[in-house]
């Protein structure tokens, strides 16, 4: 890690350089802070041989660890002022390759089919939700997810019984997620207006024919927070009322819950009652 990239003075300097402003639009908060980094690499158990995919690399001060741990550093980056300052980095890092360009639109093609790899990121906020479900409904998706994520994200991607999302039930379905360590807003320059924290996910499944129409049922189901699950899945996908009022007492011992309160294994349970 190149602890110089700790320094928001440091970091001034080359936002001058490169004649770059943080952008809002872009997410760019600079962590100046080593520990979460070292928190992140230790998650990601990164090996001598792993290939690490990481968006929105910045400056480069989670880049720089990951390339002293892994084989192979695979960095997206959209900011195209950072080129020079990448270019010259890629020749001093043998084991680094930065792809220009929107990473949910460019990076599936860099994975290749049968390719081992892991995603290590401080994502920008705005993206998180987009780039979770472009790995998670990869083909070939990631052995591992260890990102830097809105600490109310990190939260609602490990909810429970009754405060579940469709976010939390999609991260679920697909993986075990466990928030590693919080990083309060002042830990980044320039500091943003919320907490962060560090979640990995592991255990991350294979896509099954069944994904589909898994999904098809769960975002029905969310369809109207407010409205019990039943007048959701009726009004939507128009399965006869007795059926799913059946189906929920048999699962829930009631037929009056609303969406955010069965578990992922609860939804598998009505999704095969319901296709039954």
């Amino acid at each position: 890690m190149d602890k110089k990239l700790l320094s928001p003075t440091y970091l001034k300097e080359l936002c001058a350089q490169y004649r770059l402003t943080p952008s809002k639009q872009y997410g760019q908060n600079y962590l100046i802070q080593s520990s979460p980094i070292e928190k992140m690499v230790a998650a990601a158990e990164i090996d001598a041989d792993d290939m690490i995919v990481e968006i929105g690399p910045g400056f480069g001060v989670l880049t720089f660890a990951l390339l002293d741990s892994a084989q192979h550093v695979l960095a997206f980056e959209i900011e195209k002022k950072l080129q020079a300052y990448w270019d010259e980095h890629e020749k001093n890092h043998k084991n680094l390759k930065v792809i220009w360009g929107n990473a949910l639109t460019t990076l599936p093609k860099y994975i290749e089919k049968d390719a081992s790899y892991k995603l290590v990121a401080n994502l920008p906020y705005q993206i998180t939700s987009h780039v979770l479900r472009t790995m998670l409904e990869l083909d070939n998706k990631p052995k591992c997810i260890v990102i830097m994520v809105q600490k109310e994200v990190a939260e609602r991607m490990c909810a429970k019984k009754g405060d579940m999302s469709v976010l939390s039930v999609s991260v679920q379905y697909y993986s075990t997620p466990r928030i590693v360590t919080k990083v309060k807003a002042g830990s980044f320059w320039p500091a943003p207006k919320v907490d962060s924290a560090v979640i990995s996910l592991t255990d991350i499944k294979k896509n099954t024919p069944e994904d589909e129409q898994f999904f098809q049922i769960v975002r029905a189901g969310f369809s109207s927070k407010r409205k019990q699950l039943v007048r959701n899945l009726v009004n939507t996908l128009h399965i006869p009322e007795e059926k799913v009022r059946e189906v929920l007492m048999t699962v829930m011992n009631n037929d009056r819950v609303r969406a955010q309160e069965l578990s992922v294994e609860d939804w598998k349970k009505v999704v095969c009652m319901l296709h039954d």
